[in-house]
């Protein structure tokens, strides 16, 4: 099962320091603006081998729109990574909700 998660979802998330927002554009993509505490990690160069499960926190994948993101999740389920969720809306989705947006 896959758990598309919302703008609230994740904003929760990272507040209480429950996830770990997995960030899978490119990197100019993501220099431009991201959610504030996500990490970096392009599809282009996406090795889910070097994944390790944080202590306590939960692996969610997010791209622009939602489809990466997806993407990311299905090739880490395939090379063993216990993940089951992304961020269905992306970044459009924070920014048109009037997410805070970090730059760099």
């Amino acid at each position: 099962m896959v758990h598309e998660l919302s703008m609230e979802e994740i904003a929760e998330g990272l507040g209480a320091g429950s996830i770990v927002l997995v960030d899978v554009r490119e990197a100019h993509e993501f220099a431009m603006g991201h959610i504030p505490g996500s990490v970096s990690m392009p599809l282009s160069q996406f090795d889910p081998a070097v994944m390790t499960i944080p202590d306590g926190r939960r692996i969610v994948f997010s791209c622009a729109a939602g489809v990466r993101s997806l993407r990311a999740l299905y090739l880490a389920r395939a090379a063993g990574v216990d993940v089951d969720a992304h961020y269905l809306g992306g970044f459009k989705d924070w920014m048109i909700s009037g997410g805070t947006v970090a730059r760099g």
